[in-house]
């Protein structure tokens, strides 16, 4: 049955796509849940969320490939700095410096750089690779886990969504079937009023009966009217839930005769876990991630090992346009071609072993810890919020059923006696006042009774709720609001 239903759910999909198209605003309860799930701000933003977590999954590995920069300058320097050394007597590198005023042997020389030329050319490309660091493996991890958070902050997103749009259809299923019965009342009393008006024309009936039918015939209108404008808003709150556009039409399919509350709760105990609810759920994804934070902590301890390399081409030259020139005026062995740019290479492996990081990294990991005990806190509040929103839901629920049962008696009940009343003033042998107050007893007996319905039914959903049964992928022949078919 539950891969009916998912079945069934995925086809609505594509009808309430459809449904956006002139002459197709029809909505049963199921394609309503789909077009809200799928065109609605909050669960846009959820697969965003998930689509951020995939992105950041491909980021993290990224880290672990190959890492290439290439680099290319040219720089010019119009005053070289000086070359400094000792003078130690002639015969050296700097030549006879005698013929110098004052020049003894050890005084330091400030001469001309003749190791560098004024311009210099470099492009060179740069390769790393990282070949073990345990704190990308915590990451990659993490990355997988963060993921894993988006998708189950998804379903709690399409669950709060879902119980919302269910409502808000409900109510508006209400709203028509109340201005129904509303229009039906009216046709029934106008009825009353015109043969009680000619009656009273005739002798056999006095004025003060016409008014009373037509105060109670005032009060219908009044009522009908004032449900109308609170269907309208009931449309309008269902858009919103949808994110349907306000300005176009929306029909709701259905009649609130075809649904009944299953009351069958027997299976809701069956197999419960704490882990069918999504914030349960999410909970466990930010205690994963907790603990692969501490991880982290202790992996930034674990040497780095990875491997460089670096090849380039060099050059010098007196002018800026003798680095670009094709002229070749070099003389020295391995110069390459006229282009005059010599290459180099290096390659290696690095090794980073942190020695002493002083006591921070050890009051961080207390920190996590500490981060990790308030989550192991929080899981006990939320099984207790869990199990005393379970309690509240089953006894609403059970409540709800038993006011429904007792409400559609009295509907049925104060029916029998309208009617029953109304063939007695037309044979003459009741009253007016009768009458009315029949009428005005049903009218509140059919509100009290829809209302019950709608309570039953929110109940129902806020049941669903708290036992994790609300999402389509739960849903099951228990669970469901079926038909009387």
């Amino acid at each position: 049955m539950k891969y009916v239903y998912l079945f069934a759910l995925m086809l609505s999909v594509s009808m309430a796509g459809m449904a956006q198209e002139p002459g197709g605003t029809s909505f049963t309860l199921e394609q309503c849940i789909a077009y809200a799930l799928q065109n609605s701000v909050r669960s846009k933003n959820a697969e965003l969320d998930q689509r951020i977590a995939r992105a950041k999954v491909n980021e993290t590995i990224g880290i672990g490939l190959p890492q290439v920069s290439g680099s290319a300058s040219i720089t010019s320097n119009p005053q070289l700095p000086r070359f400094f050394t000792t003078y130690n007597g002639p015969g050296g590198f700097l030549g006879d410096l005698s013929s110098v005023p004052g020049l003894q042997v050890g005084d330091v020389i400030a001469a001309q750089n003749f190791f560098q030329l004024k311009n210099a050319g470099n492009a060179g490309l740069s390769v790393n690779q990282l070949i073990f660091n345990g704190s990308y493996l915590v990451g990659l991890q993490a990355a997988n886990t963060y993921k894993d958070l988006a998708v189950k902050k998804t379903e709690q997103t399409k669950e709060d969504i879902i119980q919302q749009v269910m409502k808000a259809y409900y109510a508006v299923l209400i709203n028509k079937e109340r201005i129904t019965l509303f229009s039906n009342n009216i046709g029934r009393v106008d009825s009353l009023f015109r043969n009680t008006t000619a009656l009273n024309k005739n002798g056999f009936a006095e004025r003060i009966d016409v008014d009373r039918v037509k105060v109670t015939l005032n009060n219908l209108i009044t009522e009908r009217d004032k449900f109308m404008n609170l269907n309208e808003l009931g449309i309008q709150l269902l858009k919103f839930q949808m994110n349907y556009p306000h300005d176009q039409p929306i029909e709701v399919v259905g009649k609130i005769q075809e649904m009944a509350v299953d009351t069958k709760l027997d299976s809701y105990q069956m197999g419960w876990d704490y882990r069918n609810r999504p914030d349960y759920k999410v909970l466990e994804v930010n205690q994963r991630l907790q603990r692969l934070n501490i991880r982290n902590q202790y992996a930034e301890a674990i040497p780095v090992l990875s491997a460089f390399a670096n090849l380039g081409y060099t050059t010098q030259s007196p002018s800026i346009a003798g680095i670009f020139s094709t002229n070749s005026s070099f003389s020295e062995a391995g110069a390459i071609g006229p282009d005059r740019w010599y290459g180099f290479s290096q390659i290696g492996v690095s090794l980073n072993v942190p020695l002493f990081t002083g006591l921070s990294r050890n009051y961080r990991i207390q920190q996590e810890k500490l981060k990790l005990l308030q989550i192991d806190n929080g899981f006990i509040n939320l099984r207790n919020a869990i199990d005393l929103e379970i309690k509240q839901a089953s006894l609403s629920f059970d409540n709800a059923i038993k006011t429904l049962a007792s409400q559609q008696e009295n509907q049925e009940l104060a029916g029998n006696v309208a009617r029953v009343t109304k063939i007695k003033y037309e044979q003459g042998v009741g009253s007016s006042l009768e009458v009315t107050d029949a009428e005005n007893n049903l009218r509140q007996a059919q509100t009290n009774y829809y209302t019950a319905l709608f309570d039953a039914m929110v109940a129902k959903v806020d049941l669903d709720k708290a036992f994790g049964k609300l999402l389509p992928s739960t849903y099951d022949e228990n669970t469901q609001i079926k038909s009387d078919n």
